[in-house]
């Protein structure tokens, strides 16, 4: 133990290279135990409002740990006090929202990412970090079959590793005014971004950040376009409401296509979108279409899954997130766009600490110039680790298996009676129901299942969420569960068990 009373550190408790060796061999063989005994764990927290608080100290400690020993209260900690207080994501049987996966080769990048710690924010603070960002990136669009311009060895586009799908919108905005302005339209034009009634929160919110909407209930400058049946955006109403803009004088200047939809999985038909932009003024103008795939992007690995994407030629930008269903541990969204340039000139800012030769030669990327924040982790090592560990097969194999026990909840659903799928199902998202009984009015078939699905978790063996799928042609608004597969070790027998579950929960 060294003697931490005298030296030129002032006492700072440092650990010395070999406490932290012990420490982080320790640490791992916690998380490796933790991932074994995931199934023991009730899967939805069961802890009351304020139950982690009330076991913490109300102020802050005054001596730090002495050396190794003092870390035995940390571990104790972990296991009174936080385990108690988690939702398990990564549990076999987490089937609440899309999934956050971890994997053992993304923790192992995210350890080396923390342990090097770099900032990455010019390519001059650690090219590695810029240039592997890059390449892994451009692998990642081969591997999903993305059009070559959206790739950095394109004249025009290029890709960054943004923190989540909410960020990539909003840059993608940012960088959509500024090619309409560039168009001509002025800087105090009053703006109108389109999505679906379907599109995630993080649009209106992204309009919110930027100046666009004033307040979340703005309906004049976030239009949020009415859907099929099918819950896809409906592009002749899309067509209609930017007629209607244009002829009031505001400048229509963003859409958002979404490509598996929070509720239902839904798409927006992308190309069809594109041709309405093309048909109206606003194409001409600069228009943008951006493409948020967030959970549905991953599944683009698989070749029979392109489809998705279809009408890809009229898209300016897209965003997924590896960290939602690609083994990629939280957080890590690739956003890709064919149109550097606007988000450059829409984003970069130059003060005289952050000049330097080689962003001066305009031969390398500064990746801070494609963000909001200045600073940037070391994001791209844990997606390197996933991609070499994996390769192309294994996150084929991961996707197809998940579809196919998505495919086998839904027929399980299918076949009985008292159950109803709401929507198709959408690759391994199935949103069903129990029916509603002979004569039961909408609200008495809704309060049926929430009861089932407030059973089912209160069970600890599984977590299920739910939505509200809103009226649409006809048909009144329905609640309806969701049954996400997406957990990095989730097997058929996972599934299974939760059907089992559900069917003998029936009041």
């Amino acid at each position: 133990m060294r003697d931490d009373s005298t030296g030129g550190d002032g006492g700072v408790p440092h650990l010395s290279p070999e406490e932290f060796r012990k420490l982080g061999h320790r640490m791992v063989d916690w998380i490796a135990d933790y991932q074994a005994r995931l199934e023991s764990f009730p899967v939805r927290s069961q802890v009351a409002p304020g139950g982690v608080a009330s076991k913490l100290p109300e102020h802050p400690p005054e001596e730090g740990l002495a050396g190794e020993a003092g870390w035995e209260g940390i571990f104790k900690d972990l296991e009174d006090i936080i385990l108690p207080g988690l939702t398990h994501w990564q549990s076999p049987s987490f089937f609440a929202y899309f999934p956050a996966n971890a994997s053992g080769p993304a923790v192992l990048g995210e350890l080396l990412s923390a342990g090097l710690g770099v900032q990455g924010m010019l390519w001059s603070t650690s090219p590695a970090a810029t240039e592997l960002e890059t390449r892994v990136l451009d692998w990642l669009a081969e591997l999903t079959g993305l059009p070559e311009d959206f790739r950095s060895t394109s004249a025009t586009g290029g890709s960054v590793i943004q923190g989540t799908a909410s960020e990539a919108t909003l840059v993608a905005m940012v960088a959509a005014r500024e090619r309409a302005r560039r168009h001509g339209a002025p800087a105090d034009s009053e703006w109108v971004a389109y999505a679906s009634t379907q599109a995630h929160s993080s649009v209106l919110k992204a309009a919110m950040l930027c100046g666009v909407a004033h307040g979340a209930e703005d309906t004049t400058h976030v239009r949020l376009i009415e859907t099929s049946a099918r819950y896809g955006m409906r592009p002749e109403l899309l067509e209609r409401t930017i007629r209607e803009d244009l002829d009031a004088g505001r400048v229509p200047f963003f859409v958002c296509a979404t490509v598996g939809s929070t509720s239902s999985g839904a798409a927006d038909p992308v190309r069809a979108v594109g041709e309405v932009m093309a048909r109206t003024p606003m194409r001409a103008s600069g228009g943008w279409l951006h493409v948020d795939a967030a959970w549905a992007g991953a599944a683009l690995v698989c070749p029979e899954h392109r489809d998705l994407l279809d009408g890809m030629s009229g898209v300016d930008s897209l965003a997924f997130n590896p960290h939602k269903w690609l083994l990629t541990n939280f957080d890590c969204n690739a956003f890709y766009t064919r149109d550097r340039k606007a988000l450059l000139d829409a984003l970069s800012v130059t003060p005289e600490y952050l000049r330097n030769a080689a962003s001066a030669s305009g031969a390398v990327i500064d990746y801070r110039d494609w963000q909001v924040p200045l600073g940037r982790r070391f994001r791209a090592l844990k997606l390197w680790f996933v991609l070499r560990h994996y390769g192309a097969k294994g996150l084929r194999a991961h996707i197809r298996e998940h579809v196919r026990l998505g495919e086998r909840f839904e027929s399980w659903v299918s076949e009985d009676e008292r159950f109803e799928v709401a929507v198709p199902r959408s690759l391994s998202l199935v949103c069903f129901r129990l029916k509603p009984l002979p004569g039961e009015p909408p609200q008495a078939t809704d309060a049926r299942n929430r009861e089932l699905l407030e059973r089912v978790n209160a069970s600890g063996k599984m977590f299920l969420s739910h939505t509200v799928l809103h009226a649409v042609e006809g048909a009144p608004a329905r609640y309806v569960l969701r049954m996400a597969i997406g957990a990095s070790m989730t097997q058929e027998r996972h599934v299974r068990a939760a059907w089992e579950l559900l069917a003998s929960s029936v009041g």
